[in-house]
């Protein structure tokens, strides 16, 4: 009747702007990865239809956070009368570009579908999370992926697994600030997965990465920093930054130099969802 599970980071290692919808959303190609690193969310069944959370997150009403819409939308979704008591144990940044908002959506949604024993497939959880956001399908599914459309599209892929460094620089950025930049880059021409995943590591970059840095000066400071240990990116559309290592003692060593008023973590990638292996699903 309880479950305790992650909502874990995830990085973009690659981000490209192919072009811009009539809707106003974006034409993405990316490679999503995750990290050993994230949130924790815990869950309790009711037996009533309340939905009650409980964090260490301050800012966000609950009626906008995306655990509180992702539960409401799956009682809609099947009819069930129960509830949850749910506490989140925030670790990820806002305005990160990691993911966490996303990652705690998905993990609601596969928590529930156990704890209230409804049954529905992975696909079926992945189209609701579409409804929540972008980036709520690749967490329901469980698999590093090359993505395309607005991100929804995936195609599971096999990614290196290096240790990161990944470098928060004190600051949140406003995704729809940077998608509405009239100097974003919009117009890289689309590649086929296999010739990014040939080309390798060394040639991805991250479109948003120049509006980024323009328009928030701290951002820019702090991938000047990190890029002389590493070749450095953006992820998404920022504030956190990463580099990947070899070894788990140099991302660490450049932990320990990290500058006061920035915060830092390392961790591994991982091409299976830590959420799914606690779940079970693979």
């Amino acid at each position: 009747m309880a479950l305790t599970l992650p909502a874990p980071a995830k990085l973009n290692r690659l981000l490209h702007i192919t072009g811009r919808r009539e809707d106003g959303y974006h034409e993405l190609q990316t490679l999503f990865q995750f990290l050993d690193h994230g949130d924790t969310l815990h869950f309790r069944q009711r037996q009533d239809a309340s939905i009650n959370l409980t964090s260490t997150l301050i800012g966000i009403a609950n009626d906008e956070n995306l655990i509180i819409r992702a539960a409401r939308m799956l009682q809609s979704e099947t009819g069930c009368r129960l509830g949850a008591d749910i506490h989140l144990d925030k670790r990820l940044p806002l305005g990160g570009g990691l993911g966490g908002g996303s990652s705690d959506a998905a993990t609601t949604l596969l928590a529930l579908n156990r704890l209230w024993d409804l049954g529905l497939s992975l696909e079926h959880l992945a189209m609701l999370g579409l409804r929540l956001g972008a980036d709520v399908p690749v967490f329901v599914h469980g698999h590093a992926a090359w993505a395309e459309g607005v991100g929804e599209r995936l195609t599971p892929i096999e990614l290196d697994t290096p240790w990161f460094l990944v470098l928060h620089p004190g600051i949140e950025v406003s995704t729809p600030q940077v998608f509405g930049a009239p100097q974003l880059t919009r117009n890289t021409p689309p590649i086929s997965m296999a010739r990014a995943l040939q080309e390798g590591p060394s040639t991805w970059h991250n479109d948003c990465e120049a509006t980024v840095r323009r328009l928030y000066p701290a951002v820019d400071e702090a991938i000047e920093w990190l890029s002389a240990f590493a070749p450095s990116l953006l992820t998404g559309t920022g504030a956190c930054l990463f580099c990947s290592l070899k070894d788990e003692a140099d991302a660490r060593e450049i932990l320990a130099q990290v500058q006061d008023g920035w915060h830092a973590f390392v961790a591994r990638g991982c091409n299976a969802s830590p959420l799914h292996q606690a779940l079970g699903l693979l």
